[in-house]
This record gives structure tokens, sequence and C-alpha cells, in this order.
């Protein structure tokens, strides 16, 4: 019974790290919205938190960080792919905004804003959100991994509290994003979604290539 405080102490650490609205979360909601490929975003996203925080809690926590040269290249990587990104969300929002006046019919907007991409894509684009994204890689690996050490023995039960709070977010995201899907037929939401998605992943890049020269 001692090691369910534990377990939950895991959960709680891990969802509360993950919950904030960041470049994975916003990917896995904007496919569960666009009902593309939903599924398998949110496994690859579980399969990554499941990987990062084994590694966190097995090891790399009493290993250390990672070497200042690596750091370096795993942020401008991350701050690189966040830029992109952002730049392709602010050309539909302004592709979706001259369209508006268009978009009187039901469904209309999704067609508008959304472009079908291929299951290659679909896979390529999730596993850089996951593993390009200096912050969410190293909190969850260090953080969890660091948090896990104070349990001692029980430490095993803190990560595997950790990841069922990682498979439980992402399912509850997914399943909220697909029912929200189906009920957005606004273009006007589709414009201010990616808008809002395009100027998040510009702040991001733009905050990690500051904290190089910190």
């Amino acid at each position: 019974m001692q090691s369910l405080p534990v377990f939950f102490s895991g959960m709680a650490l891990s969802m509360s790290l993950i919950m904030a609205i960041g470049p994975q979360n916003a990917h896995v909601l904007r496919m569960g919205l666009t009902r593309q490929h939903l599924v398998l975003t949110v496994v690859l996203c579980i399969a990554t938190d499941i990987v990062l925080i084994a590694a966190g809690v097995y090891g790399f926590a009493a290993v250390g960080g990672l070497p200042d040269k690596v750091y370096g290249a795993f942020i401008g990587a991350g701050a690189l792919f966040l830029g992109l990104y952002g730049s392709q969300a602010a050309t539909r929002a302004l592709h979706g905004w001259r369209h508006t006046p268009m978009a009187s019919q039901p469904g209309h907007a999704a067609a508008v804003s959304q472009s079908a991409i291929t299951r290659k894509q679909a896979i390529g684009t999730a596993l850089a959100f996951s593993w390009l994204n200096p912050h969410a890689w190293l909190d969850t690996t260090v953080l969890v991994g660091t948090a896990s050490l104070a349990y001692g023995s029980a430490s095993h039960w803190f990560g595997w509290g950790a990841m069922a709070g990682s498979i439980a977010w992402f399912l509850l995201l997914g399943s909220c994003a697909y029912w929200l899907g189906a009920r957005m037929h606004s273009s006007k939401l589709w414009v201010w979604l990616d808008a809002a998605i395009a100027l998040m992943m510009w702040g991001l890049a733009g905050w990690l290539v500051w904290s190089l020269f910190r």
C-alpha cells in the first residue's frame, strides 16, 4: 500500500509537466481537431514519454546532464524546427483569413485550414515534436528522474506513475480534440487557432535561442 502514494506522486508530477499547452500538445490538438492520424500521433507521443521517463528514472538522473556542445546543438535544432512549424501555421492562418468570406457552409473551415498529410509525414512530425523540443525532453527526463531518487528503492513506482500520467493525459487530450473537431464549423476559429500556434512556436523558438546566450 505504501507504493500507491509514490505511484500517484509520479503521476501528478508527470501530468503537471506536460499539461501546459506546448508544441507537442498543440500538435496533438491539431491532429485531433483535423482528425488526421490522431491515434498514431498519440501513440508516438506516449511511447516517447515512456522512453524518456524510463531514461530519467533508471539512469539519466544519476549520470548527469548533456555536454554543453551537444546541448547547444539540440537547442538549435529544436528552435529551427519550431520556427519552421510556426511559419507553416502562420501560412495556414493567412490563407484561412483571406478565404473567410467564402467559408459560409458548415465544414468548409476544415477544408480551408487543414491540408491532408501522409502517414509518413504524420510519423515524422510527431517524432520531431517529441524529440526536438529540448525543454520537454530534458524536463521530463531530468526532473522526473531526479525526483524519483527521493523515493529510493520505490523509485520504480514513481516512474510507473509518471508513465501512467503521460498515458492518461495524451488519451484525454486526443479524445477531447477529436470530439471538438466535429463541432468546429467556423473558419474564424481555425484561423485563430493557427495564429495562436504560430505565435507560440515562434515565441518558444526565440526563447530557446536566447537561452543559449544567457
